[in-house]
């Protein structure tokens, strides 16, 4: 049973910046692709970026310039890089990581952005 474990969610200020991880119970070789998602209280889930096996990146619009998303196989671990965060980004942040036929998700790591 794959296990994905996010972290480094908080409240911060308009304008700063979290790191958030998402540690797997297992190599992250065998997921040819992971991704970041989130969902704000009364909306759908939303994509904010995914990284391929080969590194290959994509943003939502919405985060374009302000986010970065990485991987590092060698601690089994994914990473979003949030900077310049503002108010509505306020939500729900969820990894995921796909190996084919399956979807595996985290159980989520809180982020508020508020003054």
């Amino acid at each position: 049973q794959v296990q994905l474990v996010e972290s480094g969610g908080g409240l911060v200020q308009p304008g700063g910046s979290l790191r958030l991880s998402c540690a797997a119970s297992t190599s992250i070789f065998s997921f040819y692709s992971m991704g970041w998602y989130r969902q704000a209280p009364g909306k759908q889930r939303e994509l904010v970026a995914t990284i391929t096996s080969g590194g290959s990146t994509n943003y939502a619009d919405s985060v374009k310039g302000r986010f970065t998303i990485s991987r590092d196989n060698a601690k089994n671990t994914m990473y979003l890089q949030m900077n310049s965060l503002k108010p509505e980004d306020t939500a729900v942040y969820y990894c995921n990581a796909a190996s084919f036929p399956t979807v595996y998700w985290g159980q989520g790591t809180q982020v508020t952005v508020s003054s």
